[in-house]
Formats: structure tokens, C-alpha cells, sequence
């Protein structure tokens, strides 16, 4: 029990802008914690290890939550491998060693379920870390977030921090990025099946406020001539977007587990409040107890959207590994439990999603 955590304390909030970090800022605030530090990344580069040790050195967070990391989906990280293993380790050591330095009483950093190892046992423990090889197409990343645990857990065993990292699986929430090229996979499908329904529904108006609200990537951002009808329609295409179908990658099968950021958000404040790193060991599995297949998740959106076109899979891209599902009995011992429901969660999200695309114009103008 960490009994110095209290509403006056002086707490950093790393990534304070991403899905992660935006929510358990909130959250904070909801609480009623007041002495609250975060930062622009404009202002403040977390790759660079003089900026970061300087703002520590200046600022003295007494704790702090670790919710910075460059993020994406399996083609982002297919892409950018070096971007990924390079931003990922310089943030972790720079924020880890620089909490350290200052004397940080406590520190909760993230992994992801995606560091365990491509064919460990299904459900996912947390002693199969390491256990084998990593899924290749986010090897990059993977290095990097283990990196980052074992750098929290030796500082604990040589220096007596209390540094713990929970790992959640995949998320999705109200502060996502759509960029159908880097996006999460809730987010970009959940974008498909909006522009999808858009096109059967002929609502071009709705179309075009959503491309100007967000890039849409690949590169085809400038080819878009948004006042003509004609060429949305075959730039949507490309994306796999028609009245008639919406394409996705792989095969459907693989089965994956997602948690709302809410839930984790409320994970992350949990364990700081009430658990250390003598309780919790090295790392704590963070889930939803449930996966379900990538079809079955499509279709559920598909109903929420009320798209009526088919749903096509493009088996000429990878599946990934066949099934991820975290083993939560560590974190349920240490009395937490997610609490969103999945279908709930998705059916919230996507009507957040319409309704800020309709309410574009009133929000740019505000």
C-alpha cells in the first residue's frame, strides 16, 4: 500500500495528448488530484535525454505514470521498424532513468500483450515473458517495451524503487487516432464502416468533413479532390471502402482481446494507489477476459453502423499471431477487474465518432 499517494501529490502524466495518456490525465482530475504536471511534446521531446532530465530536475514529480510510446497498427509497425525500436527505448530509458535520478516514489510504466512471446500458451502468463520467440511484424516495438520492464524491475531489485508495469492488451477509446494507415484496429475499422455507410446513405457532406477532420494516410491525402464526388469515391476505394463491401486485412481468425482505455485508465490509478512492486512483482496481466475473433468484432460494428454492404478479407496480408488473451488472475488476486463491457464500449465509440465528425463545423468555428 503506497500511503504517500494522495491528492496533493506532484504527478507527471507522460503522453498526457495519446488515447492512453488523455484518459488517465482525466481521470485524475475526476479524483480530484490537483498538483498535475504534463507537457507538449513541442515543448518537451521525451527521445532526447537532456530535455527530459532537465525537466525532472526542475519539476521533481513525486509520481509518475509512463503513458508516452510511438504506437500502431501492423502495417505501422511493419513500416517504421526503426522509428519503433528507437523512439520506444529512447522514451523508456530517458523518463525510467530521469524518475530514478529525481526520486520518484513511484512509477507505473505500460507494456502490451504483444511482448510475450508468438507461441506461448493461450491464456497469456505473466512468467512467459521471454519464454520464446517474439511475432515478427512487432519485434521493434516488443525489444523496446521489454526493454522498458526490465530496466523498472532492476532499478526495484538494485535500488529499492517501486516501479511497476502493467500490461494490457490491445485498446480502443475516445481519444484515438483514425489515420487508416497507422490507426489501432478498432479505430480504423470503425472509420471504414462510418465512411461506408456514408457512401450508401449518398451523405458526401459527412464524408468530406471527416477527411478534413483526419488524414487518411498511404499517401493519398493530397490525391483527394474533395469538392468531386467522383474522386472520394475512387480514393475510398483504394482504402478498401465501397457501398457494396468493406475490405479488411488477413483472414478474419485470429482471435484478439481488447480493453476500453477506461478500464486501464482505472487499472493504472488502482495500482498506484494501492499496490507495489513487492506486491505485484515484475509485471501484472491488465485484460478484459474475453476475446473475440477479427470477424466476429467487424460484425458487431457492422451491426452498431448499420452498414449493408459485405465484408471482404484480403488473405494477401498477414494475420499476425492467431490469438492473444491475457491471463488476469494476478491482477484479480490484487483486487482489479475490468468493468466495460465490449459491445457497450464499441457502440459509445462509435457514436462519438459520428457525432464529432457532424458537429465538425460547429467545433471548428467554437
Amino acid at each position: 500500500m503506497n500511503t504517500n499517494f494522495n491528492k496533493e501529490s506532484k504527478i507527471f502524466v507522460a503522453g498526457h495528448r495519446g488515447l492512453v495518456g488523455s484518459t488517465i490525465l482525466n481521470l485524475l482530475k475526476e479524483k480530484g488530484y490537483q498538483n498535475l504536471i504534463f507537457i507538449d511534446k513541442e515543448k518537451l521531446d521525451l527521445r532526447r535525454q537532456k530535455q527530459v532530465e532537465d525537466f525532472f530536475f526542475n519539476e521533481k514529480p513525486e509520481f509518475v505514470f509512463i503513458a508516452a510510446a510511438k504506437v500502431g497498427g501492423i502495417l505501422a509497425n511493419k513500416t517504421y521498424k526503426a522509428e519503433f525500436i528507437y523512439d520506444n527505448l529512447a522514451i523508456s530509458l530517458n523518463l525510467i532513468n530521469s524518475a530514478f535520478k529525481n526520486g520518484v516514489k513511484k512509477l507505473i510504466n505500460l507494456g502490451s500483450s504483444c511482448i510475450y512471446p508468438a507461441e506461448a500458451p493461450q491464456p497469456l502468463k505473466e512468467e512467459y515473458l521471454l519464454s520464446g520467440k517474439l511475432e515478427p511484424s512487432n519485434e521493434p516495438y516488443a525489444i523496446a517495451k521489454i526493454a522498458a520492464l526490465k530496466l523498472c524491475q532492476f532499478y526495484n531489485e538494485q535500488y529499492g524503487t517501486n516501479y511497476l508495469t502493467l500490461m494490457p492488451p490491445n485498446l480502443y477509446g475516445l481519444n484515438d487516432k483514425y489515420n487508416l494507415e497507422t490507426a489501432h484496429f478498432i479505430a480504423a475499422i470503425i472509420r471504414k464502416f462510418s465512411l461506408g455507410k456514408a457512401l450508401q446513405n449518398d451523405d458526401f457532406d459527412y464524408i468530406r468533413k471527416d477527411l478534413k477532420l483526419n488524414p487518411i494516410g498511404f499517401g493519398l491525402d493530397e490525391e483527394i479532390n474533395i469538392d468531386d464526388k467522383t474522386s472520394i469515391i475512387k480514393i475510398l476505394e483504394k482504402l478498401g471502402i465501397t457501398k457494396n463491401y468493406i475490405k479488411l486485412w488477413g483472414s478474419g481468425k485470429p482471435r484478439r482481446e481488447f480493453l476500453a482505455v477506461e478500464d486501464l485508465a482505472d487499472a493504472m490509478l488502482y495500482f498506484m494507489e494501492n499496490i507495489s512492486f513487492i506486491d505485484a512483482g515484475e509485471i501484472v496481466n491488465i485484460g478484459y477476459e474475453k476475446d473475440f475473433t477479427i470477424e466476429e468484432i467487424a460484425n458487431i460494428l457492422k451491426h452498431i453502423s448499420d452498414y449493408k454492404g459485405e465484408l471482404f478479407f484480403d488473405k494477401t496480408f498477414p494475420d499476425g499471431v492467431f490469438q492473444k488473451k491475457l491471463d488476469t488472475t494476478k491482477a484479480e488476486k490484487l483486487g482489479w477487474k475490468s468493468k466495460i463491457n465490449f459491445e457497450d464500449g464499441l457502440q459509445r465509440l462509435y457514436l462519438f465518432y459520428e457525432t464529432k465528425r457532424r458537429n465538425y463545423d460547429n467545433e471548428r468555428n467554437s
